[in-house]
C-alpha cells in the first residue's frame, strides 16, 4: 500500500479549488500544485507499478468525495497510481480535462463514460443491473475527444443523456407525490449540483437527504420522518442517522430501487440500444467494454458464454470492480464469490479481453485504489495491470499518431492475432512517460508506421 503524502497548508487550499465548477480555476490550481511539486514544496509519490484504478466517477456525473477530473487526476499523481482512468455516466464531459490534467502531471490517464443500455437478446434476464431484466451497465474507455457534433456517435450520446433525465424525472415524480414535504424541483435543486447539467439519481437522493435536513432540523423529527416515510423502524433510521452515507443507502433502498416508491420498471425503450452505444465508441474509435458484477446473476453464471456473446458484438475489454468479490463479511458468500473472480479473470484470459479494474468512487465508503495487496487479489494484479496499460497505450497512440486499438491501423497490422495486439498496446502504455520531444515525434507518425517504429520510439 503507498501511503498518502503530507499535504502542506497551500495545498489544502488548491484542493478545495481544484473542485471548483470554474474550468479556468481548476485549470490554474493545478498548475501551480505542478509547480510546488517541482519546488520540493509538495510531496508526491512515484507511480507504482499495478497501482491502478481505472474506473472512477467525477463529479461531471458523481463522486462521493466531489472530485472534478483534475482533482481526481491529482489525487492519483500524488499517491503514486501508475494509471488512472476516468468514466462518467451518460457523458465524457470531464475527458478532455482529465486527458489535459496528465499531460501536465505526466500522469498516464484514460477516459471513458458508463451508461446503461438495453440487450434485447437478454430481455428476460437478470445481467448487471439488479431486478432490470434486460439492462445492461456497459462502459468504454479510450476516448480523446467527445464526438464531432452532428455525427451518428455524437447523436448517441445526446440520446444517453436525454434518456437518463428522462428515467430521473420519472422517479422524482412519483418520490414528490410520496414525501410531498421535501418534494424537489429537477431544474432548481438537482441540476446546481453538477457543473454539465448531467444528473444522476445520487444528485437526486443528496436533494431529497438536504431538503428533509433543512425541513427537519431537529434529529429527532428527522427520524420520524423517515421512519414514516420509508416504513421502517424508527430504531433502524436512528442507528444511521450520524452515518450520511449509510442513510442514503436506506433512502435509496426504500425510495429509488425494486420495491420503492419512485421505482420506474424499465422497458426497452428507457434505454438505448446496446448495438447502438458500442457502435458510437468504435466510431471514434475508442474501446466497449463489457461490465461484470459478480458472477450471482443468471447471464453472469455461465461467463464463458456471456462474454463471448458480448465479444461478437465489438466489446474487445472488461471491467470489474474487485471488491465487490473479495471485500464481503459473510465467509460463505466471500469464498463463493471469490470463485467467481478467478473463473471470469480465466475467462479474460482465454478470450483475449484485457480487464479494466476501479473503485467507482460514487460511496465515500470505497477506496481510492483497490487493496492489491491482500491475498484475494494478488493473483490477479498483472491481468489488471495489463489492462490499465493497454487502455492508455491507446489512448496515447489516439491522442498523437492516431493508430488505434479499435481502428484500421490496428486491424491491418494484427488481422485477428488479438494476443499480438494487446502485446503491442500493452507494451506502449508500459513504456516511460513520454517527453515534449517524444510526443513531438509520435504526432509525425502514423498508417505508414510499424508496430516495431512506434516501439522503438517508445521504448528508446
Amino acid at each position: 500500500m503507498n501511503p498518502e503524502p503530507e499535504r502542506t497548508e497551500r495545498e489544502e487550499e488548491l484542493l478545495k479549488q481544484l473542485d471548483s465548477f470554474d474550468d479556468e480555476e481548476r485549470r490554474e490550481a493545478l498548475q501551480e500544485l505542478k509547480e510546488l511539486e517541482a519546488r520540493g514544496e509538495v510531496s508526491t509519490k512515484d507511480a507504482t507499478p499495478g497501482w491502478v484504478n481505472m474506473h472512477a466517477h467525477t463529479f461531471y456525473s458523481y463522486n462521493a468525495r466531489g472530485y472534478s477530473p483534475s482533482r481526481y487526476a491529482w489525487e492519483a499523481y500524488r499517491r503514486g497510481l501508475e494509471v488512472a482512468g476516468i468514466v462518467d455516466f451518460d457523458c465524457l464531459d470531464g475527458s478532455e480535462e482529465f486527458l489535459r490534467a496528465g499531460q501536465t502531471l505526466g500522469l498516464k490517464a484514460a477516459a471513458g463514460f458508463e451508461t446503461r443500455c438495453f440487450i434485447p437478446e437478454y430481455s428476460d434476464v437478470e445481467i448487471n443491473s439488479p431486478n432490470e431484466p434486460g439492462v445492461y451497465y456497459l462502459a468504454g474507455t479510450g476516448f480523446d475527444a467527445s464526438p464531432r457534433e452532428g455525427t451518428d456517435a455524437a447523436e448517441t450520446f445526446a440520446d444517453m443523456r436525454r434518456m437518463a433525465r428522462g428515467r430521473n424525472e420519472a422517479m422524482m415524480d412519483k418520490i414528490n407525490a410520496h414525501v410531498p414535504e421535501i418534494a424537489i424541483d429537477y431544474d432548481e435543486d438537482v441540476l446546481p449540483l453538477t457543473p454539465s447539467g448531467n444528473a444522476t439519481e445520487r444528485h437526486m437522493l443528496a436533494a431529497y437527504e438536504d431538503k428533509a435536513r433543512r425541513k427537519y432540523p431537529d434529529p429527532d423529527s428527522l427520524a420520524a420522518y423517515w421512519s414514516d416515510k420509508l416504513e421502517v423502524d424508527r430504531s433502524t433510521v436512528e442507528s444511521v442517522m450520524d452515518d450520511l452515507p449509510a442513510l442514503k443507502g436506506l433512502i435509496r433502498k426504500k425510495l429509488m430501487k425494486k420495491g420503492g416508491v419512485g421505482f420506474v420498471e424499465p422497458d426497452e425503450g428507457s434505454f438505448p440500444d446496446i448495438d447502438r452505444v458500442v457502435e458510437a465508441t468504435l466510431e471514434v474509435e475508442a474501446l466497449p467494454t463489457a461490465c461484470w458484477l459478480d458472477g450471482t446473476s443468471e447471464a453472469e453464471s455461465n461467463p464463458m458464454a456471456h462474454f463471448r456473446f458480448l465479444k461478437n458484438k465489438g466489446i474487445p475489454t472488461m471491467t470489474i470492480i474487485p471488491d465487490r468479490n473479495w471485500d464481503v463479511d459473510d465467509p460463505q458468500e466471500k469464498q463463493m464469490k471469490l470463485e467467481k473472480l478467478e473463473e471470469v479473470v480465466e475467462v479474460a484470459r482465454e478470450l483475449n479481453m484485457p480487464i479494466l479494474v476501479g473503485t467507482e468512487m460514487n460511496k465515500t465508503s470505497q477506496r481510492f485504489v483497490d487493496a492489491f495487496d491482500t491475498p484475494e487479489l494478488k493473483p490477479y494484479v498483472e491481468d489488471f495491470r495489463t489492462g490499465a496499460l493497454v487502455a492508455w497505450g491507446h489512448t496515447l497512440l489516439k491522442m498523437t499518431a492516431n493508430l488505434s486499438y479499435t481502428g484500421d491501423w490496428s486491424r491491418e497490422q494484427f488481422g485477428d492475432d488479438e494476443e499480438a495486439r494487446n502485446e503491442f498496446y500493452r507494451r506502449a502504455g508500459e513504456a516511460p512517460m513520454p517527453s515534449n520531444n517524444t510526443l513531438k515525434s509520435l504526432c509525425r507518425m502514423g498508417a505508414d508506421d510499424s508496430p516495431n517504429d512506434i516501439l522503438n520510439l517508445l521504448e528508446g
